[in-house]
């Protein structure tokens, strides 16, 4: 038999209020409160090395972070988020390489059912969010569940990302669409 856990990671539908997923949130929220209290820089970036499922040897995480659990978060070499950024790790975030996400971005893996009965319990689920290498989310994008962005990939400020889109492309609006094939 799956674990709650062992379903929300996997992207099917789970009991968000199970005991074992309501520590790991408390956890993360203590986990963020060190974080954000830290007084050294490589002091904050020990306790989100801890939090986190992988990280590179060089980040930069600015204060105001907000995630679920943490433990489903994986970041590349060279990742920066700016101030104020939600990563809700339902399901795992990958994010690749030379990655940067400005003031207030988004990542949304967690979502609920439709069905309004459904949705008035605790049960709902999740779908991977996936970056490739060399991606800018501008400030503000929110990016759906389920998403993958290719290399090289740019986010303008704003957007709402609510499909997959491939390498080298610029993308903007509300829901996003490709503005620009980069020539690389």
């Amino acid at each position: 038999m799956r674990t709650e856990k062992e379903k929300m990671i996997g992207g099917e539908m789970y009991e968000a209020s199970d005991l074992e997923l309501s520590i790991a949130r408390k956890h993360a929220q203590q986990e963020l409160r060190a974080f954000h209290q830290a007084q050294d820089p490589e002091q904050g970036k020990a306790i989100l090395k801890n939090l986190f499922g992988t990280t590179g040897n060089k980040y930069h995480i600015n204060s105001g972070l907000i995630v679920d659990y943490g433990f489903n978060i994986h970041i590349g070499e060279n990742f920066y988020a700016n101030f104020n950024c939600t990563l809700l790790d339902s399901c795992p975030i990958k994010i690749g390489e030379n990655c940067m996400l400005a003031p207030n971005v988004q990542l949304y893996t967690a979502t609920h059912p439709l069905d309004p009965v459904k949705r008035n319990t605790s049960i709902e689920y999740g779908k991977p969010i996936t970056f490739g290498d060399n991606v800018w989310v501008g400030g503000g994008a929110i990016i759906i569940p389920g998403v993958t962005l290719g290399d090289n990939v740019i986010v303008g400020a704003g957007s709402v990302v609510t499909k997959s889109f491939p390498d080298n492309v610029v993308l903007g609006g509300n829901p996003a669409k490709i503005i620009k094939v980069l020539n690389l």
